[in-house]
C-alpha cells in the first residue's frame, strides 16, 4: 500500500494551516496514498508558550476537519500531534487517526515528554505545560495494523518492542526534531526501531522554518524492516511517497527469524495498562 508523509510549512494561524493540510491530503490521496500522515504540531507553532493558546477540545475544530477529509479522500489520516489537547483542565500533546469513514479509530497522548538539556545547545521542558499519556496506541487497517508514538516516544525502544510483540508491522511517529538532536538522531533511531522489531518505520515532521522561536529538523523519512532508508524529504514542504512491502517484511522476519529467538525464559519487555 501506498504511504504518504506531509511534511507541512507551519505558520502561526491555525485556519491556514488546516486548509493547507487537507489540500496535501487530497493531493496524496489522487496519488494513490491509501495511508496518509501528518507532522507532529502541524496546525500550531511548536512551544510551551503556544500550547494553551492553541488548545483544543477533542473532538474539536482541528479534528472535525481531519475526520471530513479522511473520509472525502478515503484515507486513514494520521493526524500528526493535531493540536494540543485540553481535556479536564490538563493539556496533552494528542496525535488523532481517522478512518476511510472518518470515524477515530485513535487517539495518542504523547507518553514520554520532552524534557530536555543539553549544555549550550538546547534547553526544552514540556512538561511545564503539559501533561503525559499513559496508554498505548494502535489501530487496524486492511493492510497492517499500526503503532503511533510522538517525537521523543521513538527514543524509547521498549514501546516499539510492545508494539512488535502486539502484531503491529508500521510504526509511525509525527516528530519535530530540532538542529541539535535531528542531524544526530533522527534517522539513527529509526533504523534502530526498525531493526530491533523488523518493522517499517516512518517519521513525519513539521517542514523547516528559520524563523521559528523552535526550528525543527525536517526530513520525514521511511526505514524498511531491513534498516535501510527508503523514503526521505529535505527541509522544505513536500510530500513523501513510498509503497509498503509486507511481502518484504515476511521475507526479512524468515531470513533473519528474532522475534522466534528471543528468550523470553531469561527477560522480557511487558505491558502493563
Amino acid at each position: 500500500f501506498r504511504l504518504a508523509l506531509i511534511q507541512l510549512h507551519v505558520s502561526a494561524v491555525k485556519s491556514d494551516n488546516l486548509q493547507r493540510a487537507c489540500g496535501l491530503v487530497r493531493e496524496a490521496s489522487a496519488k494513490g496514498a491509501k495511508v496518509v500522515a501528518l507532522p507532529e504540531c502541524f496546525n500550531s507553532p511548536y512551544g510551551t508558550q503556544y500550547f494553551k493558546e492553541y488548545a483544543e477540545k477533542i473532538p474539536g475544530e482541528s479534528t472535525q476537519k481531519l475526520s471530513e477529509v479522511a473520509k472525502e479522500c478515503s484515507v486513514y489520516l494520521i493526524g500528526g500531534r493535531s493540536i494540543p489537547e485540553e481535556d479536564g483542565g490538563k493539556l496533552y500533546n494528542t496525535c488523532t487517526v481517522f478512518g476511510p469513514d472518518g470515524a477515530m479509530l485513535a487517539k495518542h497522548r504523547k507518553v514520554h515528554l520532552f524534557d530536555i538539556n543539553v549544555p549550550g545547545k538546547i534547553q526544552f521542558k514540556e512538561s511545564e505545560t503539559l501533561s503525559p499519556g499513559n496508554s498505548f496506541s494502535m489501530f487496524d487497517t486492511p493492510y497492517c495494523k499500526v503503532g503511533l508514538g510522538i517525537c521523543y516516544d521513538m527514543r524509547f525502544a521498549e514501546m516499539a518492542q510492545i508494539y512488535g510483540q502486539k502484531g503491529c508491522q508500521l510504526l509511525i511517529y509525527p516528530g519535530a526534531f530540532n538542529l541539535t538532536t535531528g542531524p544526530a538522531h533522527w534517522e539513527l533511531l529509526q533504523r534502530g526501531r526498525a531493526v530491533d522489531n523488523q518493522v517499517y518505520v516512518a517519521t513525519v515532521s513539521p517542514a523547516r522554518d528559520e524563523k521559528a522561536s523552535y526550528v525543527a529538523w525536517g526530513h520525514s523519512t521511511v526505514v524498511n524492516p531491513w534498516g535501510e532508508v527508503i523514503a526521505k524529504a529535505g527541509a522544505e514542504e513536500t510530500v513523501v511517497y513510498t509503497d509498503i512491502d509486507l511481502k518484504k517484511l515476511e521475507e526479512i522476519r524468515q531470513q533473519i527469524p528474532i522475534l522466534s529467538q528471543k528468550r523470553c525464559d531469561l527477560y522480557g519487555v511487558e505491558m502493563k495498562k
